[in-house]
């Protein structure tokens, strides 16, 4: 849970010198220089450190790298499997689509469309409430149990014998989805530096890719079972299993928290809680403080971040259900259609690794690399748009030029992360973002009418349309926070010291929000002190 300043002046005569627990809202006694938020308390981490001038303690380079890699270690594999595994899960119902389960369920109509769409809206319902149980719960412990959850109900998918009884197990699903991708968010953030995040996001990311192809390769090989129950029944069996059996092993082996992290030694913690000093987001605080709240639903980059997780999942929404009906009608047969997603999602992953490595490399242009890795969603959106149907395999390509607003996204998750300080304040911008996420996938699926089957050219437009919308987006935020970082710089620079007199030791671990905290900079786009464009 959240902890309170753990220093305040002690009386000459308690011969204890034991550190009380009071402390005033954003100020600082003798003896110490803690800052805290105006609740009252501050981050888990202060509990690993008594002042602020302990977070210097020396550390070679070798140390610090080889606890890097331990970290790493630690955190990526479990994520990047976990991720695999949610997008396979998305498209488990389109590789049920052509192993005939609209004729075994006798859908018709926008069947199909609704049970592609009430997925996010038990994501939706759910966003909310999962978010702020990640905050009181445990979340490693947590996320483990969800994702064992979500693989149950998929297997309890294959039971289904109507549309009615598979729709509630789809929305039971999505809600048990809800605390994906903010809890990985939350978590990169509790373990990685604002410079390391981009990366380390990209790279489980990336199995958004691999989902992608090892889901083509599964659906050919579950396609070629010859059993006593149709395809797309062991499709949901099998998926469901592997991923009730690794949400047993996220709840056993995924790390709460570094504060806490049982296979980081005492100085290991302390260090992988000092190097986060310079983010000034901390680690984690369990107390839901009401002000950050209100200061979340007032700041705009709250409903820019919605509507960029509108609009950058219209097209998800589509491709993730419609994606193998599409290439079906490019004239493929039903397991070589499975096949053809298996480049798709490599060529996405090479995507994202590119994307974050280039943003890593040239500092603080994730804007610019987010407007970037959407042109070829555009271009190919176009191309498929406009393409003659007998053209294959310039239809095939221009599919596969869909698949880089994967990059933009996770360039967009990192931007969110890293701008957004205060522990319910990122919980809520979280929520809210992923709130955008549900709209946009639960939206996406009606523009492919089953009268347009299968060039869907309504759907084809949809994409163009968000993806150009997008691009507005990202310009407006990039314009924003380049004005709020000068503002910053102007203010800071008024101060004692300027910009160089930063005291960042004591709001490393305080828990104020990004507008609390002035010393919180959000890094340069072109110059400077600013927010991370």
């Amino acid at each position: 849970m959240g902890v309170r300043s753990p220093i305040t002046p002690v009386s000459s005569n308690d011969s204890s010198n034991k550190p009380s627990a009071v402390h005033d809202e954003a100020t600082h006694t003798k003896a110490s220089r803690w800052k805290i938020s105006r609740a009252g308390d501050g981050d888990t981490a202060m509990a690993l450190f008594s002042l602020p001038e302990e977070f210097h303690q020396p550390t070679s380079p070798e140390e610090a790298k080889r606890l890097e890699r331990r970290i790493d270690y630690m955190i990526l594999p479990y994520l990047a499997v976990c991720y695999a595994f949610f997008y396979i899960d998305k498209t488990t119902l389109s590789y049920a689509a052509i192993f005939n389960i609209r004729e075994d369920l006798h859908l018709t109509g926008t069947d199909y469309n609704w049970l592609s769409s009430i997925f996010y809206f038990g994501f939706l319902v759910w966003a909310f409430p999962t978010n702020l149980l990640m905050q009181r719960l445990p979340i490693g412990r947590y996320l483990g149990f969800n994702i064992f959850m979500w693989g149950f109900f998929l297997m309890l998918q294959a039971a289904c014998n109507s549309f009615a009884t598979l729709a509630t197990l789809r929305a039971l699903g999505g809600a048990a989805e809800a605390c994906s991708d903010p809890s990985f968010m939350l978590i990169t953030s509790m373990w990685y530096t604002r410079r390391q995040q981009p990366v380390r996001i990209g790279i489980w990311y990336t199995a958004n890719g691999l989902g992608i192809a090892g889901g083509g390769l599964l659906g050919y090989a579950i396609g070629n079972i010859k059993g006593a129950l149709p395809s797309w029944k062991y499709e949901f069996l099998i998926i469901g299993a592997l991923c009730s059996a690794w949400g047993i092993v996220m709840f056993i082996m995924l790390p709460d928290s570094p504060v806490t992290a049982k296979l980081l030694t005492p100085r290991e913690r302390r260090m992988a809680v000092e190097r986060l000093r310079e983010n000034q987001t901390g680690v984690e605080n369990k107390h839901l403080k009401g002000y950050q709240v209100r200061e979340a639903f007032m700041d705009y980059k709250l409903y820019l971040f919605f509507i960029l997780g509108v609009v950058g999942n219209v097209p998800n929404g589509g491709i993730s259900n419609f994606g193998t009906i599409i290439i079906k009608g490019f004239g493929f047969s039903t397991l070589v259609t499975t096949l053809m997603q298996v480049p798709y999602g490599i060529f996405i992953s090479i995507c994202i690794l590119v994307c974050v490595f280039l943003n890593d490399r040239f500092k603080n242009r994730r804007c610019l690399f987010i407007i970037f890795f959407l042109i070829p969603n555009i271009c190919g959106a176009f191309s498929l748009r406009f393409t003659p149907v007998d053209q294959r395999v310039g239809r095939l390509i221009s599919y596969y030029l869909t698949g880089p607003y994967n990059a933009a996204f996770v360039l967009i998750l990192s931007l969110q992360t890293a701008n957004t300080a205060g522990h319910t304040k990122k919980v809520v911008t979280n929520a809210v973002l992923f709130l955008g996420y549900c709209t946009g996938n639960i939206v996406g699926p009606f523009f492919y009418k089953t009268s347009q089957q299968p060039t869907y050219s309504f759907g084809i437009w949809s994409m163009i349309v968000s993806h150009l919308m997008e691009v507005v987006v990202i310009l407006t935020l990039w314009v924003l926070l380049a004005r709020e970082n000068k503002r910053r710089d102007r203010v800071q620079g008024e101060k004692d010291g300027g910009l160089e007199g930063r005291d960042l030791d004591a709001t490393a671990f305080s828990d104020m929000t990004d507008r609390e905290n002035l010393k919180y900079v959000r890094s340069p786009c072109y110059r400077g002190w600013a927010l991370l464009l």
